[in-house]
C-alpha cells in the first residue's frame, strides 16, 4: 500500500509565492474598490455631478452673474474648473473613507486584512480606488458643464497634475479619517467641520485677491487653495500664485501624508483591535 502511495507521486501543495510585491492581490483590492462605487453609479458619480451642476446654475443664473467677468473670463468659465476639482477631491475622500469605515462598522474589515497584502499594498490600492472615483467624477462633470460653459485648456500638464495630486491628497486623508473613526458620527464631523469648510474657503467661487489681506494670508495655509488655484490655472492660465508653489506644496504634502497613512495602517490602529 505504501508503495502505491509512493508511485502515485503526490505533491504537497505549496503556498503561492508573491514576490516582493503582491501585484495580483493589490490589483484585486483596487478592482474591488472600483466595482464597489461603480455598482451604485447613480449615487457615487451621477449625484455629485448633478450637485456641482446645481452650484453652477445657481451661481451664474439665479444670482444674475451671467454677464460678470472674472480674471478676463465670463464668470461661468471661471467657476467651472473650481467646481470640477472640488467635486473630484470630495469624492476621492468619500470613496476611501466610506469603504473602510463601512467595513469596520459591519465587521468585515477582516476580509481585507486577512489576505497576504502588506500595509503598503493596502494603502496604495485604497488610494488608487479613491483617485479613480475622483477622476471619473471629474470627467463626467466636465462633460456635463461644457453644455453651459466653455471649457478652456491652457496647460494639460497642470490639469493632470493637480487632478491626480488633489485626489491622492484626499484619498489618504479619507483613509486616515476612516481608520480613526469608530462610527459614522465621527466621519460626519470630519466631513462637516474640516473637509467641506476648507474646500469652500479655497477660492472655488471667487479669487482670493478680492479678500482682505488677513484672509489672503489664511488662504495660503489651506492646501485646497493650491489645488484649486493650480487646477484653474491649467484651464485659464490665470491665478494669484505661481503654479510651481502649489506643485511643491502638494507634492510635499502627499509624500508626507502617504508615508503617515502607511505607518497608521501598519500599526493596526483601530483596524485590528
Amino acid at each position: 500500500m505504501h508503495d502505491n502511495i509512493r508511485s502515485a507521486n503526490f505533491s504537497i501543495p505549496q503556498p503561492r509565492r508573491m514576490g516582493a510585491v503582491n501585484w495580483r492581490g493589490m490589483w484585486g483590492l483596487y478592482l474591488k474598490e472600483v466595482r464597489r462605487f461603480w455598482k451604485v453609479f447613480v449615487q457615487t458619480v451621477a449625484a455629485p455631478v448633478i450637485t456641482s451642476l446645481m452650484f453652477l446654475l445657481v451661481m451664474v443664473f439665479a444670482y444674475g452673474r451671467a454677464d460678470t467677468i472674472v480674471s478676463g473670463y465670463p464668470f461661468e468659465d471661471f467657476l467651472v474648473p473650481g467646481l470640477i476639482i472640488m467635486t473630484m477631491i470630495q469624492n476621492a475622500f468619500a470613496n476611501t473613507s466610506s469603504s473602510i469605515l463601512v467595513a469596520k462598522v459591519q465587521g468585515n474589515i477582516v476580509d481585507v486584512l486577512m489576505p497576504p497584502l502588506s500595509p503598503s499594498e493596502l494603502t496604495i490600492a485604497w488610494i488608487m480606488g479613491g483617485v479613480t472615483r475622483g477622476i471619473a467624477v471629474g470627467i463626467v462633470s466636465a462633460t456635463v458643464m461644457a453644455i453651459i460653459a466653455h471649457i478652456h485648456i491652457h496647460d494639460v500638464g497642470l490639469i493632470v497634475f493637480h487632478a491626480l495630486a488633489g485626489c491622492i491628497l484626499m484619498s489618504w486623508v479619507g483613509i486616515m479619517a476612516a481608520v480613526w473613526a469608530e462610527k459614522f458620527d465621527h466621519m460626519a464631523a470630519v466631513t462637516n467641520f474640516i473637509v467641506t469648510p476648507l474646500t469652500f474657503l479655497s477660492g472655488t467661487f471667487y479669487t482670493i485677491d478680492k479678500l482682505p489681506t488677513w484672509a489672503q494670508t489664511l488662504a495660503h495655509y489651506n492646501p485646497f487653495f493650491y489645488n484649486i488655484d493650480g487646477f484653474r490655472h491649467g484651464f485659464l492660465g490665470t491665478g494669484p500664485d505661481e503654479p510651481l508653489t502649489g506643485i511643491l506644496v502638494l507634492t510635499g504634502l502627499n509624500v508626507v501624508g502617504v508615508i503617515a497613512t502607511y505607518l497608521m495602517v501598519r500599526s493596526g490602529y483601530r483596524l485590528k483591535a
